[in-house]
């Protein structure tokens, strides 16, 4: 089953290629090795003609398959995630002439619809940054030989390849990095590296690609810098000075792997320097299989440093890149040991989990420059307001000074007059006043001026020195950063050694209070270390030479201690000889089990829960003490502890499920029990079915286990299928990884139709009108259908007839569910009739299920349509269903599915099905059908 769920797992897809001229001839009486089945992600490796092998990926693309889809489901969730920050890898994997490179680096001069992923991933780069903020550079590289080059600058030839010591990354320094700004300098690009790629003519591929080729894509995009950009050119100065905020820059880097082919030296004929370049390449992958299968099976050690392609993808398998890789396959059946390789590569990497990292860091440089432009522009305002201060003083010293010399000028004129009346002196008075007061008043003016001026000029020199400060800030916080962080990590090992000093002194000091009984304690969990040692090694010694030392008795009264630490080791204690099948009957005859359900009770301690589950479940193992355990209500205890949500609690009560099952069912099969399950009894089915899915694979796989145990007795059938298991068991035969626990779903299932269970599941949709329950069983059905031995089971117990009366509910999915069932049950039917093992007319026309079928073949729903019109290709395939085909009014519908439908695959079997049958052909010639 594909998990989804996991956000940083690598993503798979397969590509298959369509047969090429020499295929064509030489394969034209063999049959493709895969069969794809692309809406259910679903690849069958045949291993003959009637038996293979099914994988499951994220997508199955076929032969007929558009550069532009490939694109939409491989590489376009990659490129979004680099352009928000995120470094993502997209590679191409496969035997060498399976179209890896037509699939990657394909330019499309001559056809745009053939562009390959390089190309439309750049498009959408380019479509989505900004180059007056953002920029976009890239590096082309190929690893020929073990020896990384530069295919943008062909003298450099020996790239050294650099690891930081702190986070692990790698770089390229010695690589060029061109910036480019369009679609049309990137291509020239491409065109250049790829000239300088060494290819060579094999057998297998006339242009097979020698080294493996990498193009490093390096995306960095300003968060911020558009805005404040945009307040910069409305001179919006404030807002600029008051954000001293550094924008956000976030650094993704796109990594396009096109790798070499794998490849065979007796079939590709290398010779020569040729096979030393086959050995490398060979090498190389080989290497990198190495590493996916450590990263798959969470090994403690992957070889990255075996191979420099293995150091390059460091970051993709493992590391915090989002990657996706492609796959390509060829049809052909002489290479079916290449094909399984690649296929088997492809599952393997679907395993590795990347921890995805954003790349998002503070612009320092540009908040640097912000803040200059912003106090040039400061300094001139400053000056500006400063000359106009200066001038308007000038215009009023100017403007005082002529006054005074009027002033002056009409006092001297009438000193000069002789007679002065007394009214022209009062006048003359009233002038000087007010004159004096004007020169006062212009004074004052000139004074508030310079103070002003003054102010200015230190509010001036206050901006600078703060401004000053800003740069001194902004320099020294990068050695602040480095600083603190020394003082953190030497803080945090001071803390850890002030806690194992603590540690230490607590139990010096905890070895007076309780030292008789920890230290019995202690004692006793060593002799049974030393016991399971001894048992390891072959040797037996006697337990009750151990108990008349210790005591059981003793041993159990720990389980009541008032110290909580006490109690801990105990149960440990009794964990550890539970484990064995000597002690378990021992254990429960004194009482052991009603001590461990008593502590249960009375604590809520996870450890003591975890570690009691794990008794419990040990000795749920021994086929003795089933009906003691349920006596003493050991089933609702366990059930009872899932009320803590510690995951290891939770797993311990799904492995003692898993065995109290798995005695039942061997005592079921020996004659010595009878009747239900007692997990069924005490309402265990509930939460075994509610956790058959958990995201825990321990939790799932010991739930899988009991559920396929409690299934292989008929009595528990009529409770599984009302508990909603049957449905689990159906999934758990179809989509479990482990295949001895699929095999054993699957014969289950067998043994359950015999026994009955069909005939209960039917009998169930008569007597519910619930859509969910229709819908549910319709899917078991339809699964049923899919097993060629159940064909003629279906039939007798009225399989058929009972989808066709659940179209009475008119949900769709019910609707998709049937359509679903029956276009199983053809091709089941379709091939049973080329093996031989059927003839005559198919059920589902004896049935009465034509007509259903002819009048949905045009469904609006196009899961529905999908099915029906698989169903009546597989129905066309055998001549004496024809004739009645023509009758009920498929014909027509062959014709319409053979031009008009959307599906390649499906279009080309209606087309090959009606061409093949005479009785088609002369019926279209009578109703003068062009054809």
């Amino acid at each position: 089953m594909v998990c989804d769920e996991v956000p940083g797992r690598v993503r798979v897809a397969v590509r298959l290629r369509p047969r090429n001229a020499e295929e064509s001839v030489a394969d034209t009486d063999f049959a493709d090795c895969v069969e794809l089945q692309p809406e259910l992600k679903r690849l069958k490796l045949r291993k003959n003609n009637w038996d293979g092998d099914t994988y499951q990926f994220d997508e199955v693309l076929t032969e007929f398959a558009s550069q532009k889809r490939v694109y939409e489901v491989v590489a376009r969730p990659v490129v979004e995630s680099v352009l928000d920050g995120y470094n993502g890898t997209i590679m191409a994997y496969g035997q060498t002439g399976t179209g890896k490179t037509y699939t990657v680096g394909c330019l499309g001069e001559e056809d745009t619809a053939a562009r390959g992923i390089t190309v439309r991933a750049m498009e959408d780069i380019f479509a989505n940054v900004s180059f007056e903020t953002d920029s976009v550079s890239v590096s082309y590289l190929q690893l020929y030989m073990e020896t990384i080059q530069d295919l943008l600058e062909p003298t450099n030839d020996k790239i050294a390849i650099v690891e930081d010591p702190k986070t692990g990354d790698v770089s390229l320094p010695g690589a060029t990095l061109v910036e480019i700004r369009d679609q049309q300098s990137f291509i020239q690009l491409l065109r250049l590296g790829e000239a300088q790629r060494f290819a060579a003519n094999t057998k297998l591929n006339t242009e097979s690609s020698r080294s493996h080729a990498i193009l490093m894509v390096h995306v960095k995009r300003s968060i911020k810098g558009r805005d404040a950009a945009l307040s910069t050119e409305n001179g919006n100065h404030q807002d600029m000075v008051k954000s001293l905020k550094p924008s956000v820059v976030r650094k993704g880097k796109l990594v396009v792997v096109d790798l070499a082919g794998s490849e065979r030296i007796n079939k590709s004929g290398c010779e020569g320097h040729t096979l030393e370049e086959t050995k490398f390449i060979n090498l190389s992958l080989s290497a990198l299989g190495k590493c996916i299968n450590a990263l798959a099976e969470n090994s403690v050690h992957v070889p990255f440093r075996d191979s420099k392609l293995t150091r390059l993808l460091r970051d993709s398998f493992g590391g915090t890149a989002r990657t996706s890789l492609v796959i390509t396959i060829g049809p052909s059946p002489r290479h079916r040991g290449e094909t399984a390789s690649t296929i088997m590569f492809g599952q393997r990497a679907m395993k590795v989990e990347n921890m995805v990292k954003l790349k998002e860091e503070f612009d320092y440089k540009s908040l640097s420059r912000r803040l200059d432009i912003e106090l040039e522009k400061l300094i001139m305002e400053h000056e500006r307001q400063q000359k106009a201060f200066e001038d308007e003083i000038e215009r009023l010293a100017t403007e005082a000074q002529h006054r005074i010399s009027e002033a002056e000028k009409n006092y001297a004129d009438s000193l000069e007059i002789p007679k002065v009346s007394a009214k022209e002196l009062s006048d003359l008075k009233k002038v000087i006043q007010k004159e004096t007061v004007l020169r006062k008043a212009a004074e004052g003016e000139v004074k508030n001026l310079q103070i002003q001026m003054a102010e200015l000029k230190m509010s001036e020199a206050s901006g600078k020195s703060e401004i000053l400060k800003l740069h001194k800030m902004l320099d020294g916080e990068a050695s602040q950063k480095e600083k603190l962080e020394g003082e953190i990590a030497i803080l945090q090992s001071q803390l850890l050694k002030s806690s194992l000093e603590t540690h230490e002194t607590r139990q010096e000091v905890g070895r007076a209070g309780f030292e008789n009984e920890v230290g019995g304690l202690d004692s006793l969990i060593s002799q049974v270390k030393v016991q399971q040692r001894a048992s390891g090694n072959g040797e037996k010694p006697s337990m009750a030479k151990l108990f008349e030392q210790v005591g059981l008795q003793k041993i159990l009264s720990l389980l009541e201690a008032k110290d909580a630490d006490v109690r801990i080791h105990a149960v440990k204690v009794v964990a550890n000889l539970a484990a064995e099948e000597t002690n378990q009957g021992k254990i429960v005859e004194a009482g052991g089990l009603t001590s461990l359900l008593t502590l249960l009770k009375s604590s809520q301690d996870e450890t003591i829960h975890r570690v009691a589950a794990g008794a419990i479940a040990n000795l749920a193992m021994n086929d003795k003490l089933q009906a003691k355990l349920r006596s003493e209500h050991g089933i609702q205890a366990l059930l009872g502890m899932v009320r803590c949500k510690h995951p290891d609690v939770h797993a311990q009560v799904a492995r003692g499920i898993a065995n109290f099952a798995k005695c039942e069912s061997r005592a079921s099969s020996q004659g010595t029990k009878s009747g239900r399950s007692f997990l069924i009894e005490d309402g265990a089915l509930a939460w075994i079915v509610q956790n058959a899915n958990n995201e825990s694979s321990s939790i799932r796989r010991h739930i899988e286990l009991a559920l396929c145990h409690l299934a292989q007795h008929e009595v528990n059938a009529r409770d599984m299928i009302t508990g909603g298991a049957l449905w689990e068991l159906v999934r758990i035969s179809r989509d479990c990884s482990r295949e001895d626990i699929k095999t054993l779903a699957h014969r289950t299932l067998g043994k359950i139709v015999e026994a009955g269970g069909l005939t209960s599941l039917l009998t169930l949709l008569k007597s519910s009108q619930d859509e969910t329950i229709h819908r549910v069983a319709a899917g078991a059905i339809a699964n049923l259908a899919m097993n060629d031995k159940l064909q003629a089971k279906l039939r007798s117990e009225h399989g058929i007839q009972a989808l066709l009366g659940m179209v009475r509910c008119k949900h769709p999915d019910v609707h998709a569910q049937v359509a679903r069932g029956i276009a199983n049950f053809a091709k089941c039917e379709s091939r049973a009739s080329s093996q031989g093992t059927k003839s005559g007319r198919s059920f589902l026309i004896e049935d009465g299920a034509l007509a259903w079928i002819v009048q949905n073949a045009n469904n609006e729903s196009s899961s529905i349509r999908r099915h029906i019109e698989l169903a009546l290709c597989h129905l066309a395939q055998h001549e004496v269903n024809a004739r009645d085909m023509i009758t009920g009014g498929a014909l027509w519908e062959l014709v319409r599915i053979s031009r008009d439908c959307s599906r390649e695959d499906i279009k080309t079997l209606a087309h090959r099905t009606l061409v093949s049958s005479p009785t088609f052909q002369t019926e279209m010639r009578r109703l003068r059908i062009n054809y």
